[in-house]
């Protein structure tokens, strides 16, 4: 009975884990097209389905650790020894498994793609608003005093 419940709690992860992941391929696009609203859009929906997953995380723990097993993979691997799901429950964790490392490894892409774009910004903004001094050189080889920093607007 509850090698069933656990097996229906990972297969009803199955399309938000899916869910997911398109939507991080989507998100994927809107940032390297800066689009905005699109983001904004993705980033609400994005959120519900990992609140969603979460929920059935803690689900899918309470019913191993109400079972005295452990509330983990190696739990799942010792009611499943004792089912005759065994073999399907965690094979369907496994795939459940390889959607979510999927999830993952494309949102920390993600991530390190707004660190840059943040980081580009940031330079670009500093070199609009007359940041910091240039070095420049003159004729002798060493650095010719500059008397004040101009923005670009008014070089």
């Amino acid at each position: 009975m509850h090698d069933t419940t656990l097996l229906q709690l990972i297969e009803d992860d199955f399309a938000p884990a899916q869910q997911l992941l398109d939507l991080l391929q989507a998100e994927s696009t809107a940032l390297h097209g800066r689009d905005m609203p699109l983001l904004e859009d993705i980033l609400a929906r994005k959120q519900s389905l990992v609140l969603l997953l979460d929920q059935q995380g803690r689900r899918r723990s309470e019913l191993l650790a109400g079972l005295g097993l452990s509330p983990d993979r190696e739990g799942a691997q010792q009611l499943a020894s004792q089912s005759s799901l065994g073999e399907l429950l965690m094979q369907q964790l496994d795939t459940l498994g390889k959607m979510l490392a999927d999830c993952q490894a494309i949102n920390e892409r993600n991530g390190r793609a707004i660190t840059l774009q943040q980081s580009t910004t940031a330079n670009q903004i500093r070199i609009l608003m007359g940041g910091e001094a240039p070095s420049l050189y003159d004729s002798r080889g060493s650095t010719s005093p500059l008397s004040k920093p101009r923005a670009l607007s008014q070089a």
